[in-house]
């Protein structure tokens, strides 16, 4: 048996309650996943957990959906930020995606001095992310900020959270966390930070220069593989 849809609402969740879905969502169910009235419907909006719904009225503006019983309490997740410099659209979507899947919390697009382009279609990310968030399975969404000079960042950034930047051709040791530590991460653009933006970078105790390996990895890999290290429990080998 298939598994049931799963779509994130703002709405409170708890028994008895209804939701009324967005247009787009009613359109979802409706056309592309061919449920009708009845049917059943995970929600989880981010702070209640996952609860068991049906869908109680389908029209084409809106569905209804009726509140049944909680599937899961509202779990604690990691806290891991990542700060990228934005790149080509493609290479965005998919860091956005994969970092979503990957449980990460806060999404902040940097301008650096290579930064590939500074416009960025904010409802399209955050649809990416609402859509990997329903389909990983995770109970939240991480927020996705506008872009911002990366020093204007770097002058309020809360001192009590580490911040690694990963750069490419220097002496720098691996990556390594303890578990309890609040983490931040920032991958630059293709090319890598100017010599200024590094001078700058050390200048903060908070930063800590990392390496990912010899290898030469493009932003959007770097991007994904750092985020998995910090957010996922490898068993030991």
């Amino acid at each position: 048996m298939p598994h049931a849809v799963r779509l994130y609402v703002s709405a409170p969740l708890f028994a008895g309650a209804r939701v009324m879905t967005s247009a787009g969502q009613a359109h979802y169910l409706a056309h592309v996943m061919r449920q009708g009235v009845g049917a059943a419907v995970r929600l989880f909006n981010g702070r209640d957990g996952e609860w068991q719904a049906r869908i109680d009225a389908l029209e084409r503006g809106a569905a209804r959906l009726l509140v049944a019983e909680q599937l899961r309490a509202q779990e604690p997740e990691p806290d891991v930020w990542l700060l990228f410099a934005p790149l080509k659209r493609a290479a965005n979507e998919l860091v956005v995606e994969k970092a979503t899947e990957l449980g990460i919390a806060r999404l902040l697009p940097v301008a650096t001095a290579f930064t590939q382009t500074e416009r960025l279609n904010l409802d399209r990310l955050r649809a990416i992310a609402t859509e990997a968030a329903e389909q990983s399975e995770r109970l939240s969404v991480p927020e996705i900020a506008p872009i911002r000079p990366l020093a204007a960042v770097l002058e309020n950034w809360p001192q009590t959270r580490r911040l690694i930047a990963f750069a490419e051709r220097l002496p720098a040791p691996p990556l390594s966390a303890k578990p309890s530590e609040l983490l931040a991460l920032l991958i630059g653009p293709e090319g890598g930070f100017a010599a200024a933006e590094l001078d700058g970078l050390r200048r903060h105790p908070f930063v800590h220069v990392a390496s990912l390996g010899s290898r030469i990895l493009r932003a959007e890999t770097a991007a994904i593989v750092g985020v998995a290290l910090l957010t996922l429990p490898f068993p030991s080998l």
